[in-house]
């Protein structure tokens, strides 16, 4: 290990607290931990030098890849103008031209409004103080209940973490939030009293935490009915899936559906900044109007031109480089390398796969579950990295989710990568 390396880590390990990581493995002698220095296309280096295919896209935040020169250079001319500046009674170019162009994505007179803030968190947070103040001041205060979905998972603020379905991440603080009907299926929605309910909210097309989780065909367009027929609000949470992940720029585009609310971040900024979107209607923005129907919420960095700039610069890149005409085809190949992974190991039980998403479930030969003690998916991550890949499991499901602008070659790297170290595991 070089001198600066270490001198890092000692720092990290004196200091440093992170984010869903057992800090007394971490900070184990025996734990190879690394230190992230520089980045390029898919790509990633290591403070040694070490070359890493970026297999989860930095926390599912990548689109075009790392140091892409459009989007340095729209941060850069950004710089020379101003980095940020207050929203709160103040407008600024970026905003306006950022807000214009996620609207833009959907039919007239649908999503006008945007709302921005910090992440996918506080995105969802937004949305679900816009749709309990809406009820208060339209006449329904009655209907104060928010519905999610078992094992779902919508940020961990205390707002979001209400709504997570997985206990191992929630459970202690549901009494500390808001008031949550599960629901497993949309059977189940015939049970709860309607009239009590403010909002239904949904990961669209597949559960990211949930081990990359699918939703039936058509089950979107019918719970977008249900929401209709009930007066229900509908949120789609599309932090995960937003951005051409699914195979299309937003996954609710696949059953025609237009929530009521559409919570955007991760992928916004092409993976450079922190910026989050809620989306809404006219309709639902101005029962906000008035004196007395301010919606009191909002960060000091709301909106920052930074953000706003690098996005822009994310979105011009779809068109610019013809991303989403691609994705078809390398959905088509990832599936493809996928296959082959399964026949080549008899420990992958099942891939679930959505557009450039992907979750590899590793059980025993047998179909059997691993002990959990044994954290198999986090050993073949491990493993990985010598032969420079880098993932992070759920549970014992590999999750693979590449840059969007991952070539063939690139994705076959990776899959070999990760049958090496599926072999290694054995």
């Amino acid at each position: 290990m070089n001198e600066q390396s270490a001198q890092w880590l000692a720092w990290d390990q004196q200091h440093c607290w992170h984010p869903f990581t057992n800090q007394a493995d971490w900070c184990d002698p025996s734990c190879e931990r690394l230190i992230i220095t520089r980045g390029e296309g898919v790509w990633l280096w290591d403070s040694e030098g070490r070359k890493y295919f970026d297999g989860n896209s930095s926390i599912w935040t990548n689109i075009h890849g790392h140091a892409h020169p459009r989007i340095n250079e729209a941060l850069n001319r950004q710089l020379g103008e101003i980095a940020h500046s207050s929203y709160l009674g103040f407008g600024n170019a970026r905003a306006s031209e950022l807000a214009a162009k996620l609207c833009g994505y959907f039919p007239n007179r649908t999503l006008e409004r945007v709302f921005f803030s910090d992440d996918g968190s506080t995105a969802v947070e937004c949305a679900l103080k816009m749709a309990l103040q809406y009820r208060m001041q339209t006449g329904s205060p009655q209907r104060n209940r928010i519905v999610a979905f078992a094992n779902g998972y919508h940020g961990d603020t205390m707002g979001a973490a209400s709504l997570g379905g997985m206990d191992l991440f929630f459970e202690r603080f549901r009494k500390f939030g808001l008031a949550v009907d599960f629901v497993g299926s949309l059977e189940e929605l015939a049970a709860l009293q309607a009239g009590e309910i403010a909002a239904v909210i949904i990961e669209p097309l597949i559960q990211g935490v949930n081990e990359m989780r699918n939703w039936p065909a058509g089950m979107l367009r019918s719970l977008r009915d249900w929401c209709d027929q009930q007066g229900v609000h509908l949120i789609l949470d599309e932090v995960m899936t937003g951005f051409g992940r699914t195979g299309t720029m937003f996954a609710c585009q696949q059953e025609q559906v237009i929530p009521d609310f559409l919570c955007l971040a991760k992928g916004l900024t092409g993976g450079y900044l922190p910026l989050a979107a809620t989306l809404t209607t006219d309709a639902i923005y101005r029962a906000f109007l008035g004196r007395d129907n301010v919606f009191y919420y909002g960060h000091s960095y709301t909106a920052n031109p930074l953000g706003c700039a690098a996005a822009l610069a994310n979105l011009a890149l779809f068109e610019l480089e013809t991303t989403m005409e691609m994705i078809q085809e390398k959905a088509g190949v990832l599936q493809k390398l996928l296959t082959e992974l399964v026949g080549t190991s008899p420990h992958v039980f099942q891939i679930r796969q959505c557009g450039m998403i992907a979750g590899i479930e590793v059980r025993q030969s047998d179909g059997r579950c691993f002990d959990v003690a044994q954290m198999r998916g986090a050993k073949i991550c491990l493993a990985a990295r010598k032969y420079g890949l880098l993932t992070r499991p759920i549970k014992d499901t590999i999750v693979f989710m590449p840059p969007l602008c991952s070539t063939p070659e690139e994705l076959r790297y990776a899959l070999v990568a990760l049958r090496s170290a599926l072999d290694d595991v054995d």
